[in-house]
């Protein structure tokens, strides 16, 4: 049988099985919350972000959804400080120069905070005087923290970083810290 699974990793989390981290103050990671030999995850998301990770047992399949070289959409809710005008997010949208040069075309909105969100733990910093926004943002390919930073270089740092989709994969329904199968598994869509 072949595993192909969606989880949404919370917030504070490792995306692999071990932390290869010190010993003395052990990180969680995915085997605090699932337990199925030889399943690995089809990407990385940073400890800081949460949401949408894909696992299978399957290498093809898991290269398919991971390999930046097929260009498989990932969408994002980010909270951001300030409130994002017309020229960021079209900045956003055309592509923005980063340390590793130009991001390729995403697409950007302002959005509502989104339905159904949990709480996260610890809460993000507010401060009183800087209002905060949503945005979605889609992204086909997957720099080091390239969310964090394209939101950066246009001024507004994200607080809080959701990824929601991969092709057509979402967390619809899927609390943090659970997972269910996607059985049999579909190949994903370029």
């Amino acid at each position: 049988m072949t595993w192909f699974i969606r989880f949404n990793k919370p917030y504070d989390v490792l995306s692999q099985f071990t932390d290869p981290g010190t010993a003395g103050s052990p990180r969680q990671t995915l085997s605090d919350f699932i337990d199925l030999p030889g399943v690995y995850p089809a990407g990385r998301l940073d400890r800081d972000s949460e949401g949408l990770m894909l696992l299978t047992d399957d290498g093809r399949l898991q290269a398919r959804i991971a390999d930046p070289r097929h260009k498989m959409p990932k969408t994002y809710w980010a909270q951001v400080e300030g409130i994002p005008d017309e020229a960021d997010l079209r900045a956003l949208a055309k592509g923005v120069e980063l340390n590793d040069g130009l991001t390729r075309p995403a697409q950007a909105r302002l959005i509502d905070t989104p339905a159904d969100l949990w709480p996260r733990t610890p809460p993000i910093r507010v401060r009183k005087s800087v209002p905060d926004s949503w945005i979605e943002l889609t992204i086909r390919e997957g720099r080091n923290r390239q969310v964090r930073r394209m939101t950066a270089a246009v001024g507004h740092p994200t607080l809080r970083l959701i990824r929601a989709r991969i092709g057509d994969w979402t967390i619809d329904g899927l609390a943090p810290g659970h997972w269910d199968t996607l059985c049999p598994p579909v190949k994903p869509r370029r």
